[in-house]
């Protein structure tokens, strides 16, 4: 039996079944902040998944599946057979580039249509299975959320390849080693997002010396991109002879965001380079969990690999032991040289949550602001 595929690896626009429940389920939410977040969110790594493999996944307040077809590709549909509700991620098993019912041995398809029944000749074409977008990249499995059902219109970053001073080196793979998870968290993804404008932290959470210099901030529509330099060098030589921005790497982290779900630091260190993914993703209402994926170059031995690995990861323990018990206020009291920051992070950050936002994407009509950032706003002019 062979399937057609949907014109990317599992299509959600234009599935009507699955719009009507995602706007059944309610609003999922944490800290006031509406969860339910337009983007990319990572729900497992891709050795988490084997050949052949069917997985229980619980993200986004809604029971899902997760397998591996004949053909290598991860789908994720909902859990539950449109037949009569079984779940399909316990006893399921996967046929071709499809998964089989336990309870019937209904076959649905990766485009969510059913295409076997076994005891009658033809398929149920009425029925359809919820499916989600997935993008496999960075070693890991990425599924878009939309609470408007809509397609996605930009895509993930490959870590190691769309980040200029990672592309020509290379790396230990991130084996099991290499990958932490934080589950059953307090922590918006808006949280963990606006640490990238929060240079003052790093004294008091990282106990660095000094405060970090935020050198570049670049912003094109769901991407935000930032340059921040560590030292005294930094602080106090920001610019070359000529008064331009100096573009040399030392002690320097380049922070990448698509969407409020995926970052990516490239982090400049004195023996080398490292690349760190931190990825929050919603669960449920008032719970997310956070994926960390770590890339150390190959420059040195085993035992210097071994050592930059442990350090690399030392530093976001410290912020979870701050995010998990922290709460969103509104408005917050910036201090004067962090209001333009924020401002600007919070603005941005309006295009990801739910509201009129257009057929593929931000259209600036409607009111899809973070809650507080009016206010916010207000206080930091």
């Amino acid at each position: 039996m062979s399937f057609p595929e949907p014109s990317h690896a599992v299509k959600l626009g234009g599935n009507d079944i699955l719009k009507k429940t995602l706007r059944e389920v309610g609003v999922v939410r944490l800290h006031g902040l509406d969860l339910e977040l337009t983007g990319w969110f990572q729900v497992a790594w891709s050795g988490d998944i084997g050949p052949e493999q069917v997985v229980p996944l619980r993200y986004f307040g809604r029971d899902l599946v997760a397998y591996r077809g004949k053909d290598g590709v991860v789908r994720v549909h909902d859990r539950h057979c449109r037949h009569l509700g079984a779940s399909l991620a316990h006893g399921g098993c996967v046929v071709d580039e499809g998964i089989q019912c336990p309870f019937h041995g209904w076959v649905w398809a990766p485009d969510g249509h059913n295409v076997s029944i076994p005891y009658q000749e033809r398929p149920n074409k009425a029925r359809k299975l919820g499916s989600w977008p997935v993008v496999e990249r960075n070693e890991s499995i990425y599924v878009w959320f939309d609470h408007a059902g809509r397609e996605p219109y930009w895509d993930v970053p490959d870590a190691l390849h769309d980040t200029p001073h990672a592309a020509d080196r290379e790396f230990h793979p991130a084996g099991p080693d290499a990958r932490e998870s934080f589950p059953d968290l307090r922590v918006h993804p808006q949280m963990v997002v606006e640490n990238t404008v929060d240079p003052h932290h790093f004294r008091f959470v990282h106990r660095t010396p000094l405060s970090p210099v935020v050198l570049e901030e670049k912003v094109e529509g769901p991407q935000w991109w930032a340059r921040v330099g560590f030292g005294k060098g930094w602080r106090d030589h920001a610019h070359d002879e000529d008064g331009a921005l100096r573009t040399d790497t030392a002690n320097t982290i380049e922070i990448l965001w698509s969407g409020m779900g995926v970052s990516v630091n490239v982090e400049h260190m004195r023996e080398g380079v490292r690349v760190i993914t931190i990825n929050t993703t919603p669960v449920e209402d008032g719970r997310s969990e956070i994926f960390a994926t770590y890339w150390i170059d190959r420059a040195g031995d085993e035992e210097s690999y071994r050592r930059r690995l442990a350090e690399a990861k030392l530093a976001l323990p410290d912020d979870i032991k701050i995010w998990n018990h922290q709460i969103f206020l509104d408005p917050p009291a910036l201090a004067t040289e962090e209001a333009r920051g924020f401002r600007r992070m919070r603005r941005w950050a309006r295009q990801f949550y739910p509201g009129d936002v257009g057929e593929n994407g931000p259209a600036g009509t409607g009111d899809t602001r973070a809650p507080g950032t009016e206010k916010l706003e207000a206080g930091a002019s």
